[in-house]
């Protein structure tokens, strides 16, 4: 439960960039499928959820240094 207080952005972006990525495999994708994202549903969502991570780990409390 102590991980999921302290991680709770990073776990939020990778939640919400995975839905972003599935998202855009299903309306824009790649046609022809030589695009190397976005013409699988699981590198799309992957790479949204990686990327929505990274995006929100920015704003994850710093823990208290030890004097």
């Amino acid at each position: 439960m102590k991980l999921l207080k302290r991680h709770w952005p990073t776990l939020l972006g990778a939640a919400l960039g995975a839905l972003g990525g599935y998202l855009y495999w299903y309306f824009v994708g790649c046609a022809d499928g030589t695009c190397p994202i976005t013409s699988s549903p699981l590198n799309s969502t992957l790479w949204g959820a990686v990327m929505g991570g990274l995006l929100l780990n920015m704003f994850e409390p710093k823990p208290p240094r030890k004097e």
